[in-house]
């Protein structure tokens, strides 16, 4: 007899047959564990390394590590304008045996990196987030400003050492690059850093003091110290309540070329501050809707908010007229009410600051503690035609010292203070307010100032891409929609070439003109002069040249003081006692007549002594044209000389000098 046997499902063969499964499940577990141990013991491996780096390292240990990047949108098929998204980690430990007071370390970035953000740390040369680094930055601590030492701290590295966590932007390299800094060092001075060095994604360099620099005297500070900037703006606090406090703002002139004209002033308040009261300047927008439909109005149920000062987060702040300086309401502070205008040092020192006040209501949670303030961020100013300034963050300083207001022979300090630094930045091209043209006894022609030099609105007319036409010398005294015949007559009598679309106007409201009279054996004389095309007028103006190769040699001028700024290698010009009014443009005689512009003007002498092979058509022209402190655009050629020219003096020359001597008297 056959016996069949039938499979039938049980617990042992449901157990045998998980087996396989049990099997992966531990290979992939033991893999893991591999992988993890593999990747801990490469971890310490790197941290091993890192600290035989540090242990030979007796000064300050610089580091930068790039901790991943990703593709951001929009995705591109040009590589060199695809951006990336990047975190990286920078640390400052010391590791001497001298505390480091107010560490400052350099990235050289170098891929038009932009920063978002820089956590533990501020920008010192930079504006506010984002910012733009792709020449590079200096870093500053914030919560970690000065690092103590391994003797001091029995080792510890949260007292040794910073970290800066940052993230950013970059554009450029493939998915595969490794897009690392130039080089990292320590700014502070007294150090001394070899070129960094580098492993994978990580750079690094040990910083030593330099024994060839003496060790300076430095005031003991607690917070970092006050740092040079051409325009400086203090907020010091000068009284705290518990849910406000009065604040004083202070704006100095420090840079000899810089200026303000009207200046407006802005920030951005963080924790939706308000301003209450005012002295010494106004807001230009009053609205207190901000405030009643705000946090501010559900904080402050009971308060009256038509008459706060101004509830906008991010204020328009200006200084108030002179006529406003003795008033007992908003006047009667010192340095305030000039109406906006400050004055480089070198013209009037007492005209170099200016000073407002507020009285600054708070909001939760800096109402739970008197003494948390938290200053605004994102700071600006600008005036008229001006340097263009760019403002970094505040920082914060130790305490400003004031006399005593009772008038003993004592001090009051603020109860915390800030210090924002701005810098004088290049004009990107056609965003200048002023031109320079150039003409020389020597050629017949000007070379006006360059097409769309201050901008072009509107190019439907006109082209904003050519060059500008040579004009006879006395096109520069017209305005230049009056030109366009004069230039098309000099282009047909010199046979040049007219384009079918007429270049646009520069559109400046201040031109300059630099006009080379003379050549002689022994020196060259010049002759320049101001234009203004505004219906404006320009009280305390000045202008200045920079002169690299012929500066030494400067002699005189005679319609305007002349002051040398040696570091700068250049000319600085004011007008004289009641002659520094450039006034505005006028109308002409007859109404068919153009309008005219205002007009100074004044000739300058210069030696030959100091520059032995000097060339007229290159030496004889300035290398950098200043107005009120603005950087003005200069055309890109210079006068050229014509073949066989021999004499000094031209007829024409002689021509247009009197011609200009006319429209002076």
């Amino acid at each position: 007899m056959k016996t069949t046997f039938k499979h039938t499902p049980s617990s042992s063969s449901s157990s045998s047959s998980s087996y396989p499964t049990t099997i992966i499940t531990a290979v992939v577990l033991f893999l893991s564990l591999g992988a993890c141990l593999a990747q801990q013991e490469l971890g310490a491996k790197k941290a091993a390394e890192q600290v035989t780096e540090l242990d030979t390292c007796d000064g300050v240990f610089l580091t930068y590590a790039l901790i991943g990047r990703e593709k951001e949108y929009p995705h591109v098929t040009n590589t060199l304008k695809q951006a990336w998204a990047f975190k990286a980690e920078a640390t400052v430990t010391n590791v001497g045996d001298e505390e480091v007071q107010g560490w400052k370390m350099f990235i050289g970035f170098q891929h038009r990196e932009i920063l978002v953000s820089a956590d533990g740390a501020v920008l010192v040369d930079a504006g506010d987030f984002p910012a733009e680094v792709g020449n590079g930055t200096t870093l500053s601590g914030t919560a970690m400003t000065d690092l103590k030492t391994a003797i001091d701290t029995a080792g510890d590295l949260d007292q040794m050492r910073a970290r800066v966590e940052i993230v950013g932007t970059q554009f450029g390299l493939g998915a595969g690059a490794t897009p690392m800094p130039k080089t990292i060092h320590l700014v502070n001075d007294g150090f001394k850093c070899p070129a960094p060095s580098r492993r994978a994604t990580r750079m690094f360099v040990c910083c030593r003091k330099d024994p060839k620099v003496k060790a300076k005297l430095a005031k003991k500070t607690k917070y970092p110290p006050r740092r040079y900037g051409d325009l400086t703006i203090a907020y010091d606090v000068l009284q705290a309540n518990q849910n406000n406090y009065y604040v004083q703002v202070t704006i100095d002139n420090n840079h000899p070329l810089g200026r303000l004209d009207h200046w407006n002033l802005t920030w951005e308040w963080q924790k939706g501050e308000f301003i209450y009261s005012m002295k010494g300047a106004f807001a230009r927008i009053k609205d207190p809707s901000e405030c009643l439909y705000g946090t501010a109005g559900k904080f402050y149920k009971d308060m009256d908010f038509s008459q706060v000062a101004n509830c906008a987060n991010k204020p328009i702040l200006s200084d108030l007229p002179s006529e406003r300086a003795q008033d007992d309401k908003v006047g009667k502070l010192p340095w305030c009410c000039k109406n906006g205008t400050v004055l480089p040092p070198l013209m009037d020192k007492n005209k170099a600051r200016s000073i407002f006040q507020m009285q600054v209501f708070k909001m939760p949670p800096d109402t739970d503690n008197r003494t948390t303030i938290t200053p605004p961020i994102k700071w600006n100013i600008d005036g008229v035609i001006n340097p263009k300034y760019k403002c970094g963050a505040p920082v914060r300083v130790d305490p400003q010292i004031f006399p005593d207001p009772s008038g003993l022979m004592a001090i009051s300090t603020a109860v915390a203070s800030w210090q924002i630094s701005c810098n004088i930045t290049k004009p990107k091209p056609q965003e200048t307010r002023c031109c320079v043209s150039f003409s020389a006894f020597y050629n017949e022609s000007a070379i006006p100032c360059n097409t769309c030099a201050c901008g072009c609105d509107d190019t439907r007319k006109c082209n904003s891409r050519a060059s500008p036409l040579l004009l006879p010398p006395e096109a520069l005294l017209v305005p230049f929609e009056n030109r366009t015949l004069m230039a098309r007559a000099w282009a047909k009598l010199k046979h040049l070439h007219v384009p079918s679309r007429m270049p646009c106007g520069e559109n400046c409201p201040v031109s300059i003109n630099w006009h080379v009279s003379s050549d002689h054996k022994n020196g060259w004389t010049a002759r320049i002069t101001l234009f203004n095309w505004e219906e404006y007028a320009f009280d305390d103006w000045f202008t200045a040249v920079q002169m690299k190769r012929t500066f030494e040699d400067f002699e005189d001028v005679y319609s305007f003081n002349g002051t040398r700024i040696p570091g700068l290698k250049t000319i600085f010009f004011e007008g004289l006692k009641g002659l520094n009014y450039l006034a505005g443009e006028t109308n002409g005689t007859h109404t068919r007549d153009p309008r005219v512009p205002g007009k100074q003007q004044s000739v300058l002498t210069f030696k030959k002594k100091h520059v032995k092979d000097f060339d007229v058509t290159r030496d004889a022209f300035p290398s950098k044209v200043f107005f009120n402190g603005m950087e003005c655009s200069l055309p890109p050629v210079r006068p050229a000389k014509a073949s066989g020219h021999k004499s000094s003096i031209s007829v024409i020359a002689i021509i247009f000098t009197a011609f200009m001597t006319f429209f002076m008297m």
